[in-house]
């Protein structure tokens, strides 16, 4: 049985922090992006079947290697004050898990995995893409399920460089989670 959402009136203003973002009822469908509330619609099926196909492979290598954690939208990432996104999957090597808080991951990954779609695709590779490398984030890959493509970035300096590509097939490697790799192929997978 599923609860409603209880209703929580938002205050206007021109820039919301973590603060006012921490307010909102739990599962409200709201990242914080540059200060902005942006409503995000629930992901298609499609996009949940990649992202499982792509998750269940990268958590089984974590934890088989116990290198770190990984977690699933929807998770809270804190990166600054107005800044708290919920990537579809987030790696935090081993030795940097203290960022991770029982309410929210309080800090950077070390990887991080959005999978566009229609809703989210301008801010995933627009005011996103820039914070996750000004930020630090080592490693950030962008999943297009209708290309059937995935982009793997290495940030350095607060900058990314898009260092492998590949459509509908391929191989791509983590440098982050070094030995991961997966076939484009493997994760685009059609669903009835």
């Amino acid at each position: 049985m599923s609860m409603p959402y209880e209703e929580v009136e938002i205050p206007s203003r021109e820039v919301f922090t973590y603060a006012d973002y921490a307010r909102l009822p739990e599962g409200a469908p709201y990242q914080l992006i540059g200060g902005k509330l942006i409503m995000v619609p629930a992901p298609t099926t499609y996009h949940q079947a990649v992202l499982r196909r792509l998750g269940v492979k990268m958590a089984n290598f974590v934890d088989e290697k116990g290198c770190g954690a990984i977690f699933f939208a929807p998770v809270d990432v804190c990166l600054a004050q107005t800044e708290t996104y919920q990537p579809d999957i987030v790696f935090i090597a081993r030795e940097r898990t203290g960022i991770i808080e029982p309410a929210k991951i309080n800090g950077v990954p070390d990887l991080v995995v959005e999978i566009l779609s229609p809703a989210t695709a301008y801010y995933d590779l627009r005011e996103k893409f820039k914070v996750y490398a000004r930020s630090g984030v080592r490693e950030y890959w962008v999943v297009d399920p209708l290309d059937k493509s995935v982009e793997v970035y290495t940030g350095k300096g607060g900058s990314f460089t898009l260092v492998q590509q590949a459509e509908k097939e391929g191989m791509i490697r983590s440098g982050v989670l070094e030995g991961f790799a997966v076939e484009v192929q493997e994760i685009f997978v059609d669903i009835p």
